[in-house]
Protein backbone atom coordinates (compact mmCIF):
# COMPACT_ATOMS: atom_id res chain seq x y z
CA UNK A 1 0.00 0.00 0.00
CA UNK A 2 1.76 3.47 -0.84
CA UNK A 3 0.57 5.85 1.67
CA UNK A 4 1.40 10.10 1.44
CA UNK A 5 4.09 11.26 4.02
CA UNK A 6 2.00 13.23 6.13
CA UNK A 7 3.08 15.11 9.08
CA UNK A 8 2.01 15.86 12.78
CA UNK A 9 2.01 18.52 15.50
CA UNK A 10 2.46 16.79 19.04
CA UNK A 11 1.35 19.61 20.91
CA UNK A 12 1.81 19.42 25.07
CA UNK A 13 -0.89 21.31 27.38
CA UNK A 14 1.48 21.32 30.50
CA UNK A 15 2.83 24.11 31.47
CA UNK A 16 0.61 26.46 28.63
CA UNK A 17 -0.42 29.76 30.33
CA UNK A 18 -4.16 28.76 29.76
CA UNK A 19 -6.32 26.29 27.87
CA UNK A 20 -7.09 29.63 25.00
CA UNK A 21 -3.05 29.20 24.38
CA UNK A 22 -3.22 25.76 23.65
CA UNK A 23 -6.94 26.13 22.05
CA UNK A 24 -4.89 28.74 19.44
CA UNK A 25 -2.11 26.50 18.82
CA UNK A 26 -4.15 24.01 17.87
CA UNK A 27 -6.14 26.62 14.88
CA UNK A 28 -2.52 27.52 13.99
CA UNK A 29 -0.81 24.19 12.88
CA UNK A 30 -3.85 23.60 10.94
CA UNK A 31 -3.91 26.62 9.56
CA UNK A 32 -0.09 26.01 8.52
CA UNK A 33 -1.19 22.40 6.91
CA UNK A 34 -0.48 19.60 9.66
CA UNK A 35 -1.87 16.88 8.71
CA UNK A 36 -2.74 15.59 12.15
CA UNK A 37 -2.61 17.08 15.70
CA UNK A 38 -2.08 15.28 18.92
CA UNK A 39 -2.50 16.53 22.50
CA UNK A 40 -1.11 13.87 25.01
CA UNK A 41 -2.88 11.60 28.04
CA UNK A 42 -0.96 12.67 31.36
CA UNK A 43 -2.90 14.47 34.24
CA UNK A 44 0.30 16.15 35.24
CA UNK A 45 3.21 17.43 32.79
CA UNK A 46 6.03 14.49 33.15
CA UNK A 47 9.51 16.08 33.73
CA UNK A 48 11.49 14.19 31.48
CA UNK A 49 15.29 14.84 30.34
CA UNK A 50 16.84 12.28 27.26
CA UNK A 51 19.76 10.48 29.03
CA UNK A 52 22.28 7.46 27.95
CA UNK A 53 19.16 5.05 28.29
CA UNK A 54 16.41 6.84 26.71
CA UNK A 55 13.91 8.57 28.05
CA UNK A 56 14.62 9.81 32.07
CA UNK A 57 12.31 10.88 34.76
CA UNK A 58 13.81 13.73 36.69
CA UNK A 59 13.71 12.86 40.55
CA UNK A 60 11.24 15.98 40.65
CA UNK A 61 8.05 16.40 39.50
CA UNK A 62 6.98 19.65 39.72
CA UNK A 63 2.82 20.50 39.71
CA UNK A 64 2.27 23.56 36.71
CA UNK A 65 -1.02 24.44 34.61
CA UNK A 66 -2.20 20.85 32.49
CA UNK A 67 -5.70 20.05 30.66
CA UNK A 68 -7.55 16.94 30.77
CA UNK A 69 -7.28 15.51 26.73
CA UNK A 70 -10.18 13.57 25.95
CA UNK A 71 -12.49 16.98 27.23
CA UNK A 72 -9.83 18.74 25.02
CA UNK A 73 -10.14 16.51 21.95
CA UNK A 74 -13.96 16.84 21.81
CA UNK A 75 -13.27 21.00 21.77
CA UNK A 76 -10.99 20.27 18.99
CA UNK A 77 -13.78 18.25 17.19
CA UNK A 78 -15.74 21.31 17.01
CA UNK A 79 -13.38 23.80 16.25
CA UNK A 80 -10.91 22.21 13.59
CA UNK A 81 -12.30 21.15 10.32
CA UNK A 82 -9.71 19.36 8.36
CA UNK A 83 -6.86 17.96 10.81
CA UNK A 84 -6.83 14.55 12.09
CA UNK A 85 -6.96 14.61 15.97
CA UNK A 86 -5.75 12.35 19.01
CA UNK A 87 -4.16 11.59 21.71
CA UNK A 88 -0.50 10.12 21.69
CA UNK A 89 -0.98 8.40 23.49
CA UNK A 90 -3.94 7.43 26.04
CA UNK A 91 -2.81 5.60 28.98
CA UNK A 92 -5.07 2.48 29.02
CA UNK A 93 -4.85 1.69 32.64
CA UNK A 94 -7.14 4.69 34.01
CA UNK A 95 -9.90 4.39 31.09
CA UNK A 96 -12.72 1.50 31.28
CA UNK A 97 -12.18 0.18 27.71
CA UNK A 98 -15.67 0.00 26.80
CA UNK A 99 -16.17 3.90 28.40
CA UNK A 100 -12.83 4.78 26.00
CA UNK A 101 -14.49 2.94 22.65
CA UNK A 102 -18.13 5.20 23.35
CA UNK A 103 -15.94 8.38 23.99
CA UNK A 104 -13.86 8.20 20.60
CA UNK A 105 -16.72 6.95 18.76
CA UNK A 106 -18.61 9.88 20.47
CA UNK A 107 -15.30 12.51 19.51
CA UNK A 108 -15.08 10.74 15.55
CA UNK A 109 -18.87 11.98 15.00
CA UNK A 110 -18.08 15.36 16.39
CA UNK A 111 -15.15 15.94 14.24
CA UNK A 112 -17.06 14.17 11.10
CA UNK A 113 -14.42 11.06 11.41
CA UNK A 114 -11.43 12.70 11.94
CA UNK A 115 -10.18 10.66 15.17
CA UNK A 116 -7.11 8.77 15.59
CA UNK A 117 -7.78 6.14 18.87
CA UNK A 118 -4.24 6.41 20.13
CA UNK A 119 -3.66 3.50 23.26
CA UNK A 120 -0.34 2.39 24.97
CA UNK A 121 0.28 0.95 28.92
CA UNK A 122 0.97 3.91 30.69
CA UNK A 123 4.46 4.98 32.05
CA UNK A 124 4.13 7.90 34.09
CA UNK A 125 3.73 6.66 37.58
CA UNK A 126 2.26 10.40 39.24
CA UNK A 127 -0.63 9.96 36.50
CA UNK A 128 -1.92 6.85 38.81
CA UNK A 129 -0.95 7.48 42.26
CA UNK A 130 -2.17 11.39 42.60
CA UNK A 131 -6.01 9.92 41.19
CA UNK A 132 -6.10 6.79 43.09
CA UNK A 133 -5.58 3.97 40.06
CA UNK A 134 -3.19 1.34 40.84
CA UNK A 135 0.02 1.39 38.71
CA UNK A 136 1.17 -1.98 39.10
CA UNK A 137 4.01 -3.43 37.44
CA UNK A 138 5.00 -3.62 34.02
CA UNK A 139 3.97 -6.71 33.37
CA UNK A 140 0.41 -6.53 34.75
CA UNK A 141 -0.27 -3.01 32.82
CA UNK A 142 0.77 -4.82 29.69
CA UNK A 143 -1.72 -7.54 30.17
CA UNK A 144 -4.43 -4.49 30.84
CA UNK A 145 -3.41 -3.27 27.94
CA UNK A 146 -3.57 -6.04 25.53
CA UNK A 147 -6.83 -7.14 27.11
CA UNK A 148 -7.95 -3.33 26.87
CA UNK A 149 -7.15 -3.47 23.14
CA UNK A 150 -9.46 -6.34 22.58
CA UNK A 151 -12.44 -4.66 24.62
CA UNK A 152 -12.20 -1.41 22.40
CA UNK A 153 -12.72 -3.14 19.17
CA UNK A 154 -15.46 -4.95 20.29
CA UNK A 155 -17.19 -2.34 21.51
CA UNK A 156 -16.79 -0.36 18.30
CA UNK A 157 -18.30 -3.07 16.52
CA UNK A 158 -21.54 -2.54 18.80
CA UNK A 159 -22.36 0.68 19.24
CA UNK A 160 -24.99 2.49 18.22
CA UNK A 161 -24.74 4.87 15.75
CA UNK A 162 -21.38 3.19 14.63
CA UNK A 163 -18.39 5.54 14.12
CA UNK A 164 -18.38 7.55 11.00
CA UNK A 165 -15.26 5.06 9.74
CA UNK A 166 -12.97 2.33 11.12
CA UNK A 167 -11.56 4.91 13.93
CA UNK A 168 -7.59 4.07 13.11
CA UNK A 169 -6.14 2.84 16.01
CA UNK A 170 -2.74 3.97 17.08
CA UNK A 171 0.08 2.29 19.24
CA UNK A 172 2.81 3.62 20.47
CA UNK A 173 6.40 1.91 21.64
CA UNK A 174 8.78 -0.71 20.21
CA UNK A 175 8.78 -3.34 23.09
CA UNK A 176 9.64 -6.66 21.22
CA UNK A 177 8.28 -9.32 23.74
CA UNK A 178 4.46 -7.59 24.45
CA UNK A 179 4.10 -4.46 22.45
CA UNK A 180 5.11 -5.25 18.67
CA UNK A 181 2.63 -8.31 18.55
CA UNK A 182 -0.38 -6.30 19.53
CA UNK A 183 0.94 -3.65 17.19
CA UNK A 184 0.58 -6.78 14.36
CA UNK A 185 -2.41 -7.80 15.15
CA UNK A 186 -4.63 -4.57 15.82
CA UNK A 187 -2.88 -1.31 14.90
CA UNK A 188 -3.54 0.95 11.90
CA UNK A 189 -0.79 3.17 13.22
CA UNK A 190 2.39 2.11 15.05
CA UNK A 191 4.31 4.93 16.37
CA UNK A 192 7.98 4.71 17.70
CA UNK A 193 11.03 7.35 17.88
CA UNK A 194 13.64 4.78 17.14
CA UNK A 195 16.84 5.34 14.73
CA UNK A 196 16.88 4.10 11.19
CA UNK A 197 18.92 0.95 11.88
CA UNK A 198 16.48 0.09 15.04
CA UNK A 199 13.46 0.29 13.34
CA UNK A 200 13.77 -2.02 10.39
CA UNK A 201 14.96 -4.76 12.68
CA UNK A 202 11.96 -4.25 14.79
CA UNK A 203 9.69 -3.54 11.83
CA UNK A 204 10.83 -6.81 10.71
CA UNK A 205 9.37 -8.18 13.44
CA UNK A 206 6.45 -6.30 13.12
CA UNK A 207 6.06 -8.12 9.56
CA UNK A 208 6.66 -11.34 10.95
CA UNK A 209 3.98 -11.25 13.46
CA UNK A 210 1.18 -9.54 11.31
CA UNK A 211 2.19 -13.10 8.75
CA UNK A 212 1.44 -14.75 11.84
CA UNK A 213 -1.73 -13.34 12.43
CA UNK A 214 -2.84 -13.39 8.95
CA UNK A 215 -2.44 -9.94 8.55
CA UNK A 216 -1.44 -7.55 5.46
CA UNK A 217 1.01 -5.62 7.61
CA UNK A 218 0.63 -2.71 4.34
CA UNK A 219 -2.63 -2.08 6.88
CA UNK A 220 -0.33 -0.36 9.63
CA UNK A 221 1.30 2.97 8.80
CA UNK A 222 4.31 3.55 10.18
CA UNK A 223 5.31 6.60 12.72
CA UNK A 224 8.20 8.37 13.83
CA UNK A 225 9.84 11.53 15.77
CA UNK A 226 10.72 14.77 13.74
CA UNK A 227 14.93 15.04 14.35
CA UNK A 228 15.20 16.87 10.88
CA UNK A 229 15.16 16.02 7.20
CA UNK A 230 17.92 14.17 7.20
CA UNK A 231 16.48 11.03 9.32
CA UNK A 232 13.45 11.86 8.25
CA UNK A 233 14.45 10.95 4.69
CA UNK A 234 16.32 7.68 6.21
CA UNK A 235 13.27 6.57 7.71
CA UNK A 236 11.24 7.52 4.51
CA UNK A 237 13.43 4.89 2.93
CA UNK A 238 12.43 2.46 5.75
CA UNK A 239 8.52 2.97 5.56
CA UNK A 240 7.89 5.39 7.73
CA UNK A 241 5.19 7.82 6.26
CA UNK A 242 3.94 9.78 9.53
CA UNK A 243 6.31 12.31 11.15
CA UNK A 244 5.52 13.51 14.28
CA UNK A 245 7.32 16.91 15.99
CA UNK A 246 6.69 17.39 19.89
CA UNK A 247 6.43 20.74 20.40
CA UNK A 248 5.92 22.12 24.32
CA UNK A 249 4.66 25.40 25.42
CA UNK A 250 6.87 28.18 26.99
CA UNK A 251 5.62 31.42 28.75
CA UNK A 252 4.02 33.08 26.01
CA UNK A 253 2.77 30.37 24.08
CA UNK A 254 3.99 28.01 21.46
CA UNK A 255 6.92 27.80 19.15
CA UNK A 256 5.63 26.10 15.65
CA UNK A 257 8.70 27.08 13.71
CA UNK A 258 9.99 23.23 13.62
CA UNK A 259 6.18 22.55 11.93
CA UNK A 260 6.89 24.76 9.51
CA UNK A 261 9.68 23.20 8.16
CA UNK A 262 8.07 19.55 8.02
CA UNK A 263 5.38 21.16 6.24
CA UNK A 264 7.86 22.74 3.70
CA UNK A 265 9.58 19.14 3.40
CA UNK A 266 6.55 17.24 3.44
CA UNK A 267 5.68 18.89 0.28
CA UNK A 268 8.99 19.30 -1.27
CA UNK A 269 8.61 14.91 -1.63
CA UNK A 270 5.26 14.35 -2.12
Amino acid sequence: MTRPVRVAAHLWPGGAPDYPTWRAAVLRAEDMGADVVFGYDHFHKPAVRRGATGIEIDPVQPDVNNFESWTSLASWAEITTRVEIGLLVTGIGYRNPELLADMARTVDHISGGRLILGVGAGWYEKDYTVYGYDYGTLGARMDLFTEGVRRIEHRLEHLTPPPLRKIPLLIGGGGERRTLPVVARHAHIWHCGLEPETFRRKNDLVKQHAAAAGRDDGEIERASNWTGPARADALRVEGVTLFVTEIKPTDTGYDLSTLKDMVAWRDSVA
